[in-house]
């Protein structure tokens, strides 16, 4: 596997994927997310990966979340991923378990990607928020589902409502991360548990998570990202939306008008 925004490396059966924007802190454009589903696509059909770890390039970024100054300046003109937000969001077909090494702070879609995966290391560095509210978005790839699942309704309201952030301590007491580790020990704890799930049966894992898909179809989660879309694409017409992000680009607090 070759790619511009990302790096990927072969252990064994494990398959280590960086998100590789470290002068942006790894946030996610159009290109970036076409890659990684692309990547995402090849790790389904390799019988030889049973498990991935999924980290950012850097010290201080797991990853930003979306690149607003991209889709300020109108980004390309390819489509997203039909796999969503880091071709994970909303992929419901992927049947091998993912490890999140959150090396730094996660953002908006940045938690959203770690959200999205099977397992949660996060370094004591780690920080996390859906903090789109701020800039006229709101946590449209699958935030509001994942969360409130993992975390119960109500503590995931404010997170969202607030667009706050967290550190790596709460979100441990929390329930949104497995377990926090020394910054300088996460790779190594991250690949330590990616070897224990190589030691277990690789067809009695992607069948546990055949079910766990399962679940989230019967529960209608599928259903309710999409929907997301259908309302982030009604909240890009509001003046709002163009008052946050032109603000973030800016540099300045957004004059909001409710309209």
């Amino acid at each position: 596997m070759s790619y511009e925004f990302i790096t990927t490396e072969r252990k064994g059966h494990i398959l280590v994927v960086t998100m590789n924007r470290p002068d942006v802190y790894n946030a996610v454009h159009v290109d970036m997310h076409n890659e990684m589903a692309d990547c995402w696509d090849a790790f389904a059909a390799d019988q030889d990966l049973w498990v991935a770890v999924l980290t950012g390039a850097g010290d201080k970024a797991f990853s930003a979340g979306n690149d607003l100054k991209a889709t300020a300046a109108g980004g390309t003109q390819k489509p997203m991923p039909t796999s969503g937000f880091a071709g994970l969001s909303a992929r419901f077909d992927l049947e091998k378990p993912i490890i999140a090494a959150v090396n730094g702070f996660a953002m908006g879609g940045g938690f959203e990607t770690a959200l999205s995966c099977d397992i949660i290391l996060a370094s004591e560095n780690a920080k996390f928020a859906l903090p789109e509210v701020r800039v006229g978005f709101f946590a449209a790839a699958s935030g509001v589902q994942r969360l409130s699942r993992y975390i119960g309704r109500l503590a995931a309201q404010e997170m969202m409502f607030t667009g706050r952030t967290i550190l790596a301590d709460e979100a441990l007491k929390m329930g949104c991360v497995n377990e926090v580790h020394a910054h300088g020990d996460l790779m190594a704890k991250a690949m330590e548990k990616a070897e224990q799930l190589c030691t277990v049966s690789p067809s009695a894992v992607k069948s546990t998570k055949r079910v766990l898909n399962d679940m989230y179809a019967r529960d209608g989660m599928a259903e309710s990202i999409a929907y997301s879309r259908e309302v982030i694409d009604d909240l890009r017409k509001t003046e709002d939306f163009k008052e946050g992000v032109t603000a973030f680009v800016e540099k300045r607090a957004p004059n909001w008008v409710n309209k």
